[in-house]
């Protein structure tokens, strides 16, 4: 399959033009009557196009067919970004479109048909970045992108009067602290069975549909069919052993993230192991050596796509005695795990988008543990409204008093993870959330990764 750059490509196009001036110049001297008309029925429609991570909107774009095209390309996401379109076998693409920042990608005419479209950087088609251009007889010069749904960042409210806007955020709002709003709930605590000593987790890795939001379901992968995948919690010297069985259509494997292992048990496909096909089991076994705090198990094959999914999940290790407080400096009331994700499954904070998403319920006077990971692609700063936070542990190592540092705002890199202890004094519900905000709100109110510490 052949690639072409817009400039290539319009600079052919420029050189057909030209050629084609000449000649119609050479023979007729000069312009002809139906000149002006004949430019304007060939004059390129303008076609607006959006995108953001990790998706093309609208994902069906409508274009007359029979007239050139423009491209106008805006990048709405927080990574660059190209839009390219297939026709006849060959791949039309736009430069990089760097993020909040916009380019454009010249076609020429194109016949009445449906044509793909998509994200050509490595890994974005796989987490949803693709579209179709269907060119029919007819149609405005001009066709503008609609607004995203809840899954990105709008492209304005044209459609929407003031009323209607404010009547739309207040209804999220209300959904949210009135809770409910899907029947599943992932990162539920898995009980081991014992055998010998060991404590034994039978988990499965499955496709699922996976309600997101009320009435808004993802394709997903999930360990035990659920995202987060079960909780596991252990203790420093507790010897494990994990049994998978993989249910989906491809190989996949398992790496525990931070955790100290045998080499044997890394996970990683032809380096440590060969991957798990479909419908085989596969053992880890290995003894808990590191501090408390928060580590993670998660897909390491095609895992842009898989842990996009959704397959990953908490690996808490507890201090004995589950005391927190010659740890922490203090003993939690509460404690919660929060995953940050990002990809097939849009903006999710443990695999749920706002207004799904499970609010952080405490008692005033409270001392709350909060475990944060970042399994998707992307930075995700989580900002706390109406508090400081204590940051008391990084990657499972707790922080030394003197090293502890207080923040309202904490970047979450992929692959990170946080404990935060929060000492919950001032009644209400505050809002927690990216402070990318393309991930949390939009016209129609907030969306993704929202919830919020609500202090009774």
């Amino acid at each position: 399959m052949s690639t072409f750059r817009t400039g290539a490509l319009a600079s052919m196009l420029a050189i057909v033009s030209l050629v084609g001036a000449a000649c119609v110049n050479d023979a007729q001297g000069n312009e002809g009557a139906g000149g002006a008309d004949e430019q304007a029925a060939t004059a390129p429609a303008t076609v607006e196009v959006m995108l953001s991570d990790f998706a093309i909107d609208p994902s069906a774009i409508e274009v007359p067919s029979g007239q050139p095209l423009t491209f106008s390309i805006m990048n709405h996401g927080q990574t660059p970004h190209t839009f390219a379109v297939l026709i006849d076998g060959q791949t039309l693409e736009s430069e990089q479109v760097a993020a909040e920042a916009t380019g454009t990608l010249d076609l020429p005419a194109l016949e009445a048909g449906t044509y793909d479209a998509l994200c050509t950087v490595p890994g974005h088609k796989d987490l949803g970045m693709v579209a179709t251009v269907v060119a029919s007889d007819g149609g405005d010069t001009t066709v503008a992108a609609g607004a995203t749904g809840p899954t990105g960042a709008a492209a304005g409210h044209s459609s929407m009067t003031a009323s209607e806007m404010a009547a739309l955020h207040e209804e999220g709002v209300n959904a949210f602290l009135e809770g409910g709003q899907t029947d599943t709930t992932g990162g539920t605590l898995i009980e081991p069975r014992i055998i010998k000593g060991v404590k034994v987790y039978d988990m499965t890795m499955e496709q699922v549909d996976w309600e997101i939001s009320k009435g808004v379901t993802k394709p997903a992968m999930a360990f035990n069919g659920i995202v987060p995948g079960p909780e596991v919690r252990v203790q420093q010297g507790d010897h494990v052993r994990f049994v998978f069985q993989n249910q989906l259509d491809q190989p996949t494997t398992v790496h525990f993230h931070g955790l100290t292992v045998p080499n044997s048990e890394d996970g990683v496909p032809y380096i440590t192991q060969p991957p798990i096909m479909p419908g085989e089991y596969w053992t880890y076994e290995f003894t808990i050596q590191d501090p408390p705090g928060m580590y993670v198990y998660h897909s390491h094959f095609n895992s842009t796509e898989q842990v996009g999914s959704g397959l990953y999940g908490a690996l808490i290790v507890e201090p004995k005695g589950h005391d927190w407080k010659p740890l922490y400096g203090a003993q939690p009331d509460e404690e919660f795990s929060m995953f940050l994700g990002d990809g097939p499954l849009d903006y999710v904070i443990n695999g749920k988008s706002f207004p799904a998403t499970a609010p952080l319920v405490a008692s005033l006077d409270d001392w709350v543990l909060i475990h944060i990971a970042n399994d998707g692609s992307l930075l995700h700063p989580m900002h706390l409204h109406g508090y400081h936070f204590q940051v008391v542990g990084e990657d499972g190592f707790p922080l030394a008093p003197q090293n502890r540092y207080m923040a309202d705002t904490l970047v979450v890199a992929p692959g990170s993870r946080f404990d935060i202890m929060v000492h919950a004094t001032e009644p209400g519900a505050w809002a927690f959330h990216c402070h990318i905000l393309p991930h949390v709100e939009g016209p129609e109110g907030m969306f993704g990764m929202v919830t919020a510490l609500v202090v009774q």
